[in-house]
Protein backbone atom coordinates (compact mmCIF):
# COMPACT_ATOMS: atom_id res chain seq x y z
CA UNK A 1 0.00 0.00 0.00
CA UNK A 2 2.76 2.09 0.18
CA UNK A 3 3.01 2.77 -3.60
CA UNK A 4 -0.60 3.48 -3.44
CA UNK A 5 -0.28 6.70 -0.92
CA UNK A 6 2.28 7.47 -3.05
CA UNK A 7 1.10 7.54 -5.89
CA UNK A 8 -2.15 9.36 -4.60
CA UNK A 9 -0.27 12.24 -3.32
CA UNK A 10 1.56 12.56 -6.89
CA UNK A 11 -0.99 12.76 -8.53
CA UNK A 12 -2.77 14.99 -6.32
CA UNK A 13 0.36 17.58 -6.71
CA UNK A 14 0.21 16.79 -10.62
CA UNK A 15 -3.59 17.40 -10.78
CA UNK A 16 -2.84 21.11 -8.38
CA UNK A 17 0.05 21.90 -10.69
CA UNK A 18 -1.93 21.75 -13.96
CA UNK A 19 -5.16 23.25 -12.74
CA UNK A 20 -2.63 26.62 -11.76
CA UNK A 21 -1.61 26.63 -14.74
CA UNK A 22 -4.87 26.07 -16.62
CA UNK A 23 -3.39 23.31 -18.86
CA UNK A 24 -5.44 21.38 -20.67
CA UNK A 25 -3.16 18.42 -21.15
CA UNK A 26 0.01 17.41 -18.66
CA UNK A 27 2.64 16.12 -21.06
CA UNK A 28 5.13 15.58 -19.16
CA UNK A 29 6.32 14.62 -15.70
CA UNK A 30 10.09 14.25 -14.07
CA UNK A 31 10.00 12.44 -11.01
CA UNK A 32 12.88 11.60 -8.33
CA UNK A 33 12.58 8.39 -7.35
CA UNK A 34 14.30 7.44 -3.44
CA UNK A 35 16.61 4.90 -2.88
CA UNK A 36 13.62 3.58 -0.29
CA UNK A 37 10.83 4.37 -2.17
CA UNK A 38 10.43 0.56 -3.52
CA UNK A 39 9.81 1.72 -7.03
CA UNK A 40 11.84 1.33 -9.89
CA UNK A 41 11.39 3.59 -12.81
CA UNK A 42 9.63 0.25 -14.55
CA UNK A 43 7.34 -0.22 -11.23
CA UNK A 44 6.65 3.68 -10.93
CA UNK A 45 5.44 3.58 -14.94
CA UNK A 46 3.05 0.74 -14.21
CA UNK A 47 1.82 2.60 -11.27
CA UNK A 48 1.58 6.12 -12.79
CA UNK A 49 -0.18 4.26 -15.85
CA UNK A 50 -2.90 3.13 -13.37
CA UNK A 51 -3.37 6.25 -11.51
CA UNK A 52 -3.12 8.96 -14.22
CA UNK A 53 -5.85 7.08 -15.87
CA UNK A 54 -8.37 10.00 -16.77
CA UNK A 55 -6.98 12.80 -15.72
CA UNK A 56 -4.97 15.27 -17.73
CA UNK A 57 -1.94 13.26 -17.05
CA UNK A 58 -2.51 10.00 -18.83
CA UNK A 59 -0.41 9.53 -21.60
CA UNK A 60 2.32 11.78 -20.35
CA UNK A 61 5.76 11.03 -20.82
CA UNK A 62 7.78 9.83 -18.01
CA UNK A 63 11.65 11.00 -16.83
CA UNK A 64 13.38 9.87 -13.91
CA UNK A 65 16.23 10.39 -11.66
CA UNK A 66 16.86 7.45 -9.47
CA UNK A 67 18.54 8.15 -6.14
CA UNK A 68 20.60 5.26 -4.35
CA UNK A 69 21.34 7.10 -1.29
CA UNK A 70 19.60 5.31 1.48
CA UNK A 71 20.72 8.08 3.89
CA UNK A 72 18.91 10.89 1.81
CA UNK A 73 16.43 12.80 4.27
CA UNK A 74 14.23 12.10 0.92
CA UNK A 75 15.48 7.91 0.61
CA UNK A 76 11.11 6.94 0.87
CA UNK A 77 9.76 9.64 -1.03
CA UNK A 78 8.64 10.08 -4.58
CA UNK A 79 9.67 13.98 -5.54
CA UNK A 80 7.54 15.71 -8.30
CA UNK A 81 10.65 17.97 -10.20
CA UNK A 82 8.42 19.50 -12.96
CA UNK A 83 5.82 19.02 -15.44
CA UNK A 84 5.37 20.08 -18.90
CA UNK A 85 1.99 21.18 -19.69
CA UNK A 86 0.05 21.84 -23.21
CA UNK A 87 -2.89 24.10 -23.62
CA UNK A 88 -2.30 26.37 -20.75
CA UNK A 89 -3.13 30.01 -21.15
Amino acid sequence: MHEASLMRDLMAKVESLASAEKAERVVGVRVWLGAMSHMSPEHFREHFTHSSQDTRAEGASLEFEVSTDINDPNAQALILQSIEVEGSD
